[in-house]
């Protein structure tokens, strides 16, 4: 629908420039991906974003403790610890709950590929499981995914309430959250900071297959993936049911999707969030790349951030320290997010087009939950609470929720 909805500006196209690449000279476009990666470290090397000299902005305090790396993933007393929990529940996950059956007062049910949403009158019950969903679909199940997704959301939410004001009121169980009723704005604010990513969407895809103005953002030649951009920008998506459509500015306004004032408060908020959760990031020894944030508009007019922020489904993330030689080297960043997972299913099947698709391995289900443990606990300096299998998940849900939606009425 958008991209017939063409017509005026609502932004000049915003034309980045590269930072201390001159990348016209000596022919660089002659040169191999390796050579011109190479070639680009070489004539930046002076001007490295912050995002790579994390250890130079580090307090001394923090200097002293060892940075996250990959290593610390596959080798630590606590990893050991939380592969045990995650081994012994990769059976006992939360797919699907039915509070509408369950608890008094609550209405419909709205199934997202994460979430499921339940009208509560005046809130929304939104309850995070265990669903892992990529490539517009669901693909496994991940213990404890639930949990540390809404508690991430919640620490974040919190920390970022001096931006943009969000629609949480209480979160009566370690799954759910109970948020004001709003009218959601059908865009997600997708912000990059680096031109990477393997799905359809991403902007190393579409970078690769020629685009240089992607969303209303003019973007160098020469670039190669996993580069920093020169400056972080906004690519918006509109939220379709089967696959995201990228969308400029202006055809957001002129669709009718947004009014203008709207889109500029959101889009604003957006990178000022984005902006935060980098430094958030950098101070802990990660790299935050990309990420989406969702908005909406409570009754009184009030722009409010909704969903989730900054958790490694709707970002990514990766280890600071290790950054600049990997990407010296061609190699990949280390992730402490569901790329790997991503890249798992690119490697064995088309996860875009293929109808059935193979079993995610239980080694790498069990890897993913232990990094998005390992994220939570190193952004937040806390320790990620492992439930106990004394009560099923869902008869502790329905019971917080049926306390928490009586204390509201």
């Amino acid at each position: 629908m958008a991209q017939n909805c063409l017509g005026g500006v609502l932004n000049p196209s915003k034309t980045l420039k590269p930072k201390c690449i001159p990348i016209n000279h000596s022919n660089p476009s002659s040169l191999s991906s390796s050579s011109l990666r190479k070639f680009i470290l070489t004539k930046s090397k002076k001007c490295l974003p912050p995002s790579i000299c994390i250890s130079a902005s580090m307090s001394s305090s923090q200097q002293h403790q060892p940075p996250p790396s990959l290593e610390s993933l596959k080798t630590s007393e606590r990893r050991n610890e939380v592969l045990n929990a995650i081994h012994s529940s990769l059976n006992n996950c939360l797919f699907e709950t039915h509070l509408d059956l369950t608890v008094p007062g609550l209405k419909s049910k709205t199934r997202g590929k994460v979430r499921d949403i339940y009208d509560g009158g005046n809130y929304l019950v939104l309850v995070t499981t265990d669903r892992q969903s990529a490539f517009d679909r669901v693909l496994a199940s991940v213990p404890f995914k639930g949990q540390v997704l809404n508690e991430t959301s919640l620490w974040w939410f919190n920390k970022t309430q001096h931006i943009v004001p969000n629609a949480v009121v209480s979160a009566p169980d370690k799954n759910v959250t109970i948020a004001k009723k709003c009218s959601i704005f059908p865009i997600e604010f997708v912000v990059r900071g680096y031109v990477t990513g393997s799905t359809d969407t991403s902007l190393w895809a579409v970078y690769k297959k020629g685009v240089r103005n992607y969303c209303g953002n003019v973007l160098p030649d020469g670039m190669v993936k996993n580069q920093k951009l020169s400056e972080n920008i906004l690519t918006p998506t509109t939220k379709a049911a089967d696959h995201d459509v990228p969308v400029t500015p202006d055809e957001i306004i002129q669709c009718g999707l947004m009014s203008r004032a709207d889109y500029e408060e959101a889009s604003k908020r957006a990178l000022q969030l984005f902006e935060y959760g980098q430094h958030v990031a950098m101070k802990h020894g990660l790299v935050l790349v990309d990420t989406k944030y969702e908005f909406g508009k409570a009754p009184d007019g009030t722009v409010l951030l909704v969903d989730e922020v900054h958790t490694p489904d709707s970002s990514r993330y990766w280890i600071g320290h290790s950054y600049q030689e990997r990407f010296w080297n061609g190699l990949e960043p280390e992730n402490v997010d569901k790329e790997f997972l991503r890249l798992w299913f690119n490697d064995h099947c088309n996860p875009y087009e293929d109808k059935v698709l193979p079993d995610a391995p239980e080694e790498l289900v069990s890897e993913l939950a232990w990094r998005y443990i390992f994220l939570f606990e190193t952004i937040t300096d806390s320790s990620f609470e492992i439930p106990t299998a004394k009560e099923p998940i869902h008869d502790r849900i329905t019971q917080n929720v049926s306390q928490a939606l009586k204390s509201l009425l």
